[in-house]
């Protein structure tokens, strides 16, 4: 049986541990690179835009900083749920699904009751 390099963290899960725990899932010696599938919610416009990075607190940072063109208009973000991976080719898929059809019904579903 093939061991899935997915995790899936749940809303409830960021708001009670993310901000006592830290951003980074990276550490000490021995730790595997993560990968990260996100998503951010425009506090201005209630968008939500769907992204990757190996760098979840810099790439957070980049987009309410306005460093990032496409999300520089619709500050500030929060980020609202995200996936971590072991391998940066898994991240990229699950981020490529979540923009399609699809993902779509499935990020409906993740916060269908809020």
């Amino acid at each position: 049986m093939k061991k899935s390099s997915r995790l899936v963290y749940t809303r409830e899960y960021l708001e009670r541990w993310l901000p006592a725990r830290g951003w980074s899932a990276l550490g000490g010696s021995g730790q595997k690179q993560m990968y990260y599938v996100y998503l951010l919610k425009s506090e201005k416009t209630s968008k939500v835009y769907k992204g990757s990075t190996a760098d979840l607190q810099k790439r957070f940072y980049e987009h309410n900083s306005g460093k990032t063109p496409s999300t520089k208009l619709d500050r500030p973000w929060k980020l609202i749920y995200y996936e971590a991976f072991t391998d940066k080719r898994n991240a990229r898929r699950e981020e490529l699904f979540l923009k399609g059809d699809k993902g779509r019904e499935r990020i409906k579903w993740l916060f269908k009751n809020d």
